[in-house]
């Protein structure tokens, strides 16, 4: 299989108050397309900083990062955001949906940044929605739904313009045992179709659930389970 993500040296050291905080310290690490991992780490182990820099939210301060073969080392500020919109999908703890929209459009949204035409953007945003199992709640504001319905519009909206990388942040934090296994099982029913998913948690039972674990330490990757 190819290399979906090649890291190579990557760190990224954090400037506070006149000192310099290393946060993450000659990071290799590969990802193959069609893969579904967890990073784990308790709090500080830097693997929030490490999926800010997969998902281009973030520039690493040295080292190479290739993405479905492209060097993003040399990109600026606006291609890191065109590679964001067309490559990666973002599914977060806390949702992050917008409480006067409804389901299809916070779903939509993506797509308003692609410029996607209007009805194609309605008609591939409930078909994201009945995806995930919502397509009876397209016109319900995020406040009318439950806790696992928000995370199911949160993943219809990661896969809207079919990315080809998901990349989910503790995305069953802020739920309940039996909605965490649902959006789990969900998760897992993506990849199978073929989504590159990478979860980063710091909960062994989700992460039991990928087909590789890569543990994550002060800032270094200890070990890789498979």
């Amino acid at each position: 299989m190819a290399n979906m993500i090649w890291m190579e040296g990557i760190t990224q050291t954090f400037h506070l108050e006149g000192m310099d905080l290393p946060v993450l310290k000659q990071i290799d690490l590969s990802i193959e397309d069609g893969e579904y991992v967890a990073i784990m780490g308790a709090s500080g182990s830097g693997k929030s900083t490490l999926m800010n820099i997969i998902g281009c939210l973030d520039r690493p301060t040295s080292g190479l990062y290739i993405l479905d073969g492209r060097d993003l080392t040399t990109l600026d500020d606006d291609e890191l955001a065109d590679i964001r919109n067309q490559y990666i999908g973002f599914v977060f703890q806390q949702f992050n949906l917008l409480p006067r929209l409804s389901a299809l459009e916070n779903v939509m949204l993506p797509m308003i940044y692609a410029a996607v035409p209007r009805a194609a953007r309605l008609s591939a945003a409930a078909e994201s929605l009945t995806k995930v199992g919502l397509s009876d709640r397209l016109k319900s504001r995020p406040s009318q739904l439950s806790g696992g319905q928000q995370q199911r519009v949160a993943i219809a909206r990661a896969l809207v313009n079919h990315p080809a990388l998901v990349l989910a942040d503790e995305p069953t934090g802020a739920l309940d045992s039996k909605t965490s296994h649902e959006i789990m099982d969900l998760l897992t029913a993506l990849n199978q179709q073929g989504t590159t998913i990478a979860i980063v948690t710091h909960d062994a039972t989700v992460a039991a659930q990928t087909k590789r674990v890569i543990h994550m330490q002060d800032g270094v990757i200890l070990e890789v389970e498979k």
